[in-house]
């Protein structure tokens, strides 16, 4: 008998996971029958996951390990690095063995937890670690931040900030437990220099450029040395005078989100 029908008896619920199982894949306009896997992006994977897996807690449960696990996603925290390959041997044979699935090699490994990241977050080194931001999941948020900003180059910076403000509420929203704040400091100073790369780009020319720089409030001549420094946007983006002039309080203004500030309002609130 199928695993899934020794746990779960309600025949509708094994119905209506077998709809899905079943359900075809739409791909170039057309739909092509699924001969293995589960719907990308669907409910049933982790349903199916915590179906499966809750034999795999009671057995780490009954080891003593202490263990997170979220779907098909697990870290087992041990003592030592010769504890941990004991346990990745013995739990790799307990999964394959008793739950008849096959351990991804490619994403295991024994290491420190501040190599490794888990949902997005990652720890510190300290003997009393401290939750923070993965470095990937950095990686990947500055990726989406360029996309947004390649697309705002044509646009209207107000537009712009709108789509950006959306998604950094909501990255800052799911990193509110990391435990080291800087980093969100770190990229609001980023992403404003971004903004002000868009602002130097669409100026384009040295005589919008200065017209620009005078009009927030630089000195004539200190606006035409600047618009006329033939360095790129990215240089000038982070250089005084665009810092002076096109400052965070600009920005706030036009409904910008400050991760730091967002990040605070939510410690209050937890």
């Amino acid at each position: 008998m199928c695993y899934r029908h020794r746990k779960v008896k309600d025949a509708r619920v094994l119905r209506l996971i077998d709809v899905y199982l079943k359900a075809g894949m739409f791909e170039g306009g057309v739909v092509s029958a699924r001969k293995e896997g589960t719907p990308q992006g669907g409910p049933l994977s982790p349903l199916l996951s915590n179906v499966l897996l809750d034999e795999l807690d009671k057995e780490l449960e009954t080891r003593g390990h202490a263990f997170c696990r979220y779907a098909d996603d697990c870290n087992i925290y041990v003592a030592s690095r010769a504890s941990g390959e004991r346990v990745m041997a013995s739990i790799s044979g307990f999964l394959s063995g008793r739950l008849k699935l096959t351990v991804n090699r490619n994403k295991s490994a024994v290491d420190r937890p501040w190599h490794r990241s888990f949902l997005g977050y990652s720890m510190t080194f300290h003997r009393r670690p401290r939750l923070k931001v993965a470095r990937k999941s950095v990686e990947r948020f500055k990726a989406t931040i360029r996309e947004v900003w390649r697309r705002g180059r044509g646009q209207s910076l107000r537009t712009v900030i709108n789509e950006l403000s959306q998604k950094l509420r909501g990255w800052v929203n799911y990193f509110r437990y990391s435990e080291i704040k800087g980093l969100f400091e770190e990229l609001d100073g980023w992403v404003r220099r971004k903004l002000r790369c868009i602002l130097w780009r669409q100026w384009k020319r040295p005589f919008t450029r200065a017209r620009n720089l005078m009009r927030f409030g630089l000195p004539e001549e200190t606006a035409w040395n600047s618009a006329s420094n033939g360095r790129g946007p990215w240089w000038n983006s982070g250089a005084a005078h665009m810092h002076k002039a096109v400052r965070k309080s600009f920005f706030e203004k036009l409904g910008l989100v400050s991760l730091m500030n967002q990040y605070r309002r939510l410690q209050v609130v937890s």
